[in-house]
């Protein structure tokens, strides 16, 4: 599984398997995903795939996910720093990537629990999958 991670760099092309950055394209640049009709206090940045919807928050903890496009949601990341960026995998809800300042998290079970990524990056912009 590989991500595209935005930085102010460039996008780096990271291999979330094996932990390791593959590549660095300097010219290009990624924009965070746009969701429509998501309206919640600190909103840092948001993605949804189905009835799946993932938000990044200005406060602890950094996440709020909900499983019914928005009606009602859930605190995650206790445990996480200040996030960026997340992304929920288009073929697997419950696959999430999360990215603060310059690190990336993972999780495989909907946001229960999160796995630090070993690339440390420069300052992370946006992400997606690659």
């Amino acid at each position: 599984m590989r991500a595209l991670v935005g930085t102010e760099l460039g996008v780096f092309t990271v291999d979330l398997d094996e932990e390791e950055v593959l590549e660095l394209d300097e010219a290009e640049r990624l924009a965070p995903p746009i969701v429509e009709g998501i309206s919640l206090p600190l909103l840092v940045a948001v993605d949804a795939v189905g009835s799946r919807v993932v938000a990044v928050v200005g406060r602890r903890p950094p996440l709020v996910i909900s499983n019914d496009a928005g009606t009602t949601w859930r605190e995650a990341g206790g445990g996480l720093p200040p996030g960026r960026a997340v992304v929920v995998h288009p073929d697997d809800p419950d696959t999430i990537l999360y990215a603060a300042r310059n690190r990336l998290y993972l999780s495989a079970n909907g946001g229960i629990f999160w796995r630090a990524l070993a690339p440390e990056l420069p300052e992370i912009v946006a992400i997606a999958w690659g």
